[in-house]
């Protein structure tokens, strides 16, 4: 424990400023507030300090001009609001001084209404009443002011429509009950009015931040799928699956990884790893093509998927090229090399997953490039029969002859020269 009797370590809550009012813990011990409750709170503060002044204007004029029981009204009502606000200002309580207020609104410009003598006498001071119902949709709940609606109306009717309790005149000059109709109205409308644009305000700062999170999470979404992809996940189609007659699928990984990392610090590894990785990133999304994942330090892409492409197998191996040569340009200071293995055929793609959406693609088409890519030479690209009869036109290739692949028997392969 500290000299204050906290325990060490626990920080020590601040007293909440008037701008700080919603960041308090409420006195239940919730949790910090919502921005919206934090907005109600600041709203609520304002309105109360901006009907305070006036309150002692009105006070003052009364008693001026002989009327000391009107007077005692609104200055009462200054000095409750004067109490609650720093009842608030020290203890973050908000509860109590809301109901307060609002009931206050709501009451104590009827009173003073019968006080002065009736409507008429009274300069409509019951308008007023109306900050009740309208701050209580801002500050409270619609059902709370629903209900001080009703009871604004009531209490309209009983003090128009039925005889005052108090006297029907009071001490104030003709000149002055007109005044203070003027001002009534006014004051009325400003606060109502400084209320609107207060929740105006609000409103337009919780639409900017829905457009901004809006615009981070279409971010987050287009860097785990395809923007095709997310579009029909937005229109919540169930299921996400389609055949593709014609694709090409790259893997690549390091030669010799393991005995390479196994000298390295975690944070040397994942620099070196994230340092390629960021390259091949930037050269498979210069071309248009799909990344559809990384293990470890494998890197698997796909070309005419989610869209249909004719030169998914060239454009595949120009990007291996580059890839090579990517590699041994070096890598957070180490000089790489890839193997590339590349085959070509029909796929299915699609969206698995519920929590942790992931766009995969199965087949025979991406075993064989796996196998491809395993069965590899440093340095080179290696392509199935498939992948070799869509590039030959552009690119040279040199047969290794007949290869046992695992899983897959004997079959011809092929390496990559280069563009013809």
């Amino acid at each position: 424990m500290n000299t204050r009797g906290r325990p060490v370590g626990e920080p020590e809550r601040a007293r909440p400023g008037w701008r700080q009012l919603g960041a308090v813990h409420r006195a239940e011990g919730q949790a910090d507030d919502s921005p919206d409750v934090t907005a109600q709170k600041q709203l609520l503060v304002r309105i109360a300090v901006l009907i305070a002044p006036l309150a002692i204007l009105w006070g003052t004029l009364y008693m001026a001009f002989g009327e000391p029981l009107a007077a005692l009204i609104p200055w009462g009502y200054t000095l409750v609001s004067l109490v609650g606000l720093a009842t608030v200002r020290w203890t973050g309580r908000f509860g109590l001084f809301r109901a307060v207020q609002l009931c206050m609104w709501l009451v104590l410009p009827f009173l003073l209404q019968i006080e002065l003598g009736g409507f008429i006498p009274g300069s409509a001071i019951s308008v007023w009443a109306f900050c009740a119902p309208i701050s209580a949709l801002l500050i409270a709940s619609r059902r709370t002011a629903t209900t001080l609606l009703v009871i604004f109306a009531l209490l309209v009717v009983a003090t128009v429509f039925v005889r005052p309790l108090a006297a029907t005149s009071n001490a104030l000059p003709a000149w002055l009950v007109a005044v203070f109709f003027g001002l009534n109205l006014v004051g009325t409308a400003v606060v109502t009015y400084r209320a609107m644009v207060f929740f105006i305000a609000q409103k337009d700062q919780a639409y900017a931040l829905l457009g901004s999170e809006r615009a981070r999470s279409e971010r987050l979404l287009l860097n785990v799928l395809p923007a095709p992809i997310a579009e029909r996940l937005k229109k919540r189609e169930a299921v996400i699956a389609d055949r593709f007659d014609a694709v090409s699928v790259l893997f690549a990984d390091i030669v010799g990884f393991t005995p390479l990392s196994a000298g390295m610090s975690a944070e040397e590894l994942v620099a070196m790893l994230d340092g390629l990785f960021a390259r091949l990133d930037e050269m498979t999304q210069r071309r248009g093509l799909e990344k559809i994942r990384t293990i470890g330090d494998a890197y698997m892409v796909a070309a005419g998927v989610p869209t249909p492409r004719v030169d998914h197998a060239p454009v595949l191996v120009d990007l291996g090229l580059e890839m090579l040569r990517a590699a041994h340009d070096g890598s957070g200071g180490h000089l790489l090399q890839l193997r590339v293995g590349i085959s070509s055929g029909p796929a299915v793609a699609g969206v698995i997953g519920r929590t942790k959406f992931q766009y995969d693609i199965w087949g025979d088409t991406i075993n064989t490039a796996s196998r491809m890519e395993s069965h590899g030479v440093p340095g080179r690209i290696h392509v199935s029969e498939s992948t070799r009869l869509l590039v030959e036109d552009a690119y040279i290739c040199e047969a290794r002859g007949i290869i046992d692949v695992k899983g897959k028997g004997p079959m011809p392969t092929y390496l990559v020269v280069g563009p013809r």
